[in-house]
């Protein structure tokens, strides 16, 4: 804050010294040998601009979330016997991972087994009774009610052996539910119940829960205006799409490192939030071994395109203004004034520079409050080397 007031109150003065030069060029001439002797140039550090193509970087907060997420849950009511997995281990669809007491749904199958037997035995004799009865049938032997009745006694037979199957096919199924599998592959947190427990009884009971974290989702929000600016920058030519696949994500964790692994962006969402003005988007994240988390808080770094013919400056050498943002240019003669300039977007520590400037143009990032002190000087530039992280501890700790 305090340089951008400086910057500010340095611009006023270069506009006050142009207007001042005619009128101070009288007396300085008259001045002659008794003059003061000239004040040698003040050393400034510059970068001189060069075009190369920049990609357009947004970094925007993000939370990480498991791709598939499945509750454990407990179908059938009893006791609980067995925990048959490591809490926080990986497991494979269908691993059995708890034992549910299974006497009384192995006592149902055998009792439903048994009546689907009978109704088998049952339709047996139906259908030989038939078959003996057509041919008395024929010759008028019998009466037709009497054939009449075991055809019905035979279909109802048949109606019996199918609901009999039916019950044996539950009793199975529920006699399965009493060991509780694995739905999804993942990794499977702690176990929210114990051995012992009557679980199932009226609802069904949730057991742990399997959250698939290979590959990772990572959703994140980007204002609305961010978006439009993008889309205008993109159909007017001035920027270009990073790529004909989806747009690269990075991830910087919150110690400040990288993420090695680079992931993909998914969609971004058609409706914009009313009470935020954010468009919502998501990402696919790589994550076989298991570093990250769900839940994880991240700073995204999404290349949405890229500057064909960019520049790049440091941040320090931008003044951000309301009407515009500007920097100091320094000229052949050592001259200092100020260019607006447009932006488009920052790259980690720098700012990407669209129009304004000229390859060679050297930009003044340092030594703004010598200039400010002296508005009327040369300046000389220097060729300007950013402060290591070291560099800067070693003098703060000084």
């Amino acid at each position: 804050m305090l340089r951008r007031f400086g910057w500010s109150a340095l611009v006023v003065s270069l506009l006050a010294a142009c207007g001042q030069g005619a009128d101070s060029a009288a007396g300085n001439a008259s001045a002659g040998k008794g003059a003061a002797p000239a004040m040698p140039p003040i050393p400034v550090g510059v970068v001189t601009v060069q075009l190369q193509n920049v990609p357009v970087m947004s970094e925007l907060p993000g939370r990480l979330e498991a791709v598939r997420t499945a509750q454990v849950r407990a179908r059938v009511p009893g006791i609980l016997q067995k925990r048959l997995f490591a809490e926080g281990s990986d497991v494979k669809a269908g691993e059995p991972l708890f034992q549910i007491d299974a006497s009384t749904y192995k006592a149902a199958f055998d009792s439903a087994q048994a009546t689907q037997a009978k109704a088998e035995a049952n339709l047996a004799q139906t259908t030989a009774l038939v078959e003996r009865y057509q041919p008395l049938q024929a010759a008028k032997a019998i009466s037709p009610q009497e054939f009449l009745n075991a055809q019905v006694a035979q279909r109802q037979a048949q109606a019996d052996v199918a609901s009999a199957k039916a019950a044996v096919q539950t009793a199975r199924i529920n006699l399965g539910y009493a060991s509780v599998t694995a739905p999804i592959s993942g990794r499977i947190g702690r176990a929210l119940v114990t051995e012992g427990a009557l679980v199932g009884q009226g609802e069904a009971t949730q057991l742990a829960v399997i959250q698939q974290v290979h590959p990772l989702y990572v959703n994140f929000t980007q204002p609305v205006n961010d978006v439009l600016k993008l889309r205008q920058a993109l159909a007017s030519g001035a920027l270009k799409r990073a790529g004909k696949d989806a747009a690269a994500v990075r991830v910087a964790l919150d110690d400040g490192s990288e993420y090695p692994l680079q992931g993909k962006l998914l969609f971004s969402d058609l409706a914009v939030d009313a009470t935020s003005g954010q468009v919502s988007l998501r990402a696919e994240l790589p994550n076989p071994q298991g570093l990250l988390l769900p839940g994880m808080y991240v700073r995204v770094r999404l290349e949405v395109a890229e500057v064909d013919g960019g520049m790049l400056l440091p941040q320090q050498a931008v003044t951000r203004g309301a009407m515009a943002d500007t920097v100091m240019v320094v000229d052949d003669k050592g001259q200092v004034a100020p260019r607006p300039i447009k932006l488009g977007g920052a790259r980690g520590n720098q700012w990407i520079v669209l129009g304004g400037l000229k390859p060679g143009e050297q930009v003044m990032v340092d030594g703004f409050q010598k200039v400010m002190m002296n508005p009327k000087a040369t300046v000389k530039p220097v060729p300007w080397q950013p402060v290591s992280a070291s560099a800067s501890a070693s003098a703060a700790s000084r």
